[in-house]
């Protein structure tokens, strides 16, 4: 399905050749099809993946389709990692245009008062530590690019508005690890936004929405949708222009209250 620029995203497509973006935990799930769509758009994409097997697996699936890939060794949870992941795109690749911060998990859905610490630790270690992580050490690179973003992957249950209001979908949906963490994202996303606004990064976050991965472990939630759409989204985001920075997207381009 060809991709198209959403009404509430009213630029065009930018340039996608000669791009270069990095998208973590990508060797599965919505980081994979986030891969292939960008690559499919003419964007050189490099796969994070904790795992270099899968990584090098899902790379070589791609490639094998003729798309421009590369698998980079990433655990968003070990500085040694991350550290050598932007060296090795420094001397391998030389820029780095796009980050996607799509690395997440869940861990544990207990409820605040039956919430096990060291789950709720583990959570934060990918879903906001890594994303910081990642994104200091991508800086030098995407300070160098012509128009650099940062797109993290983040959650309408993240949302203050949301988790405030009685009346909303998942108003009892009371997890506290997951939740809190996507919260979490989301204020870090407004504050990268507001401190790299001058430098000329933009820095958003999207929701891809409820999709049937294996997120979180077991089966897919009933009314999962394709992950492929919710990937769309993301990519959308990424080759839309004029989108602006420090913003809060559905996977179909609707804004969401932060």
């Amino acid at each position: 399905m060809p991709l198209t620029i959403p009404h509430t995203w009213t630029g065009v497509a930018v340039t996608a050749a000669g791009h270069v973006a990095l998208v973590t935990g990508a060797n599965r799930g919505i980081g994979y099809h986030v891969a292939r769509q960008l690559a499919e758009a003419g964007v050189m994409v490099l796969l994070g993946a904790r795992d270099p097997d899968r990584g090098r697996t899902a790379a070589d699936a791609l490639a094998a389709e003729g798309l421009p890939v590369r698998s980079v060794r990433l655990d968003v949870t070990d500085e040694v990692s991350v550290v050598s992941a932007a060296r090795w795109i420094e001397t391998e690749v030389g820029r780095l245009d796009v980050l996607v911060n799509n690395a997440g998990v869940a861990e544990g859905f207990e409820s605040p008062s039956e919430a096990n610490l060291a789950r709720v630790r583990a959570t934060y270690e990918v879903n906001v530590f890594g994303v910081i992580a990642v994104t200091n050490a991508m800086l030098p690179l995407l300070r160098r690019a012509p128009a650099p973003q940062v797109v993290n992957v983040t959650s309408t249950l993240g949302s203050m508005h949301l988790l405030a209001d009685p009346d909303a979908r998942w108003a009892g949906l009371t997890p506290l690890a997951y939740r809190s963490s996507k919260a979490a994202l989301n204020a870090t996303t407004v504050l990268y936004a507001t401190e790299l606004r001058t430098a000329g990064i933009r820095v958003n976050a999207v929701c891809p929405g409820l999709r049937a991965t294996g997120f979180g472990g077991g089966d897919p939630p009933p009314g999962a949708g394709d992950p492929a759409e919710g990937a769309r989204g993301v990519v959308r985001l990424v080759l839309a222009e004029d989108v602006g920075t420090g913003g809060f997207f559905d996977h179909d381009g609707v804004t969401h209250p932060w």
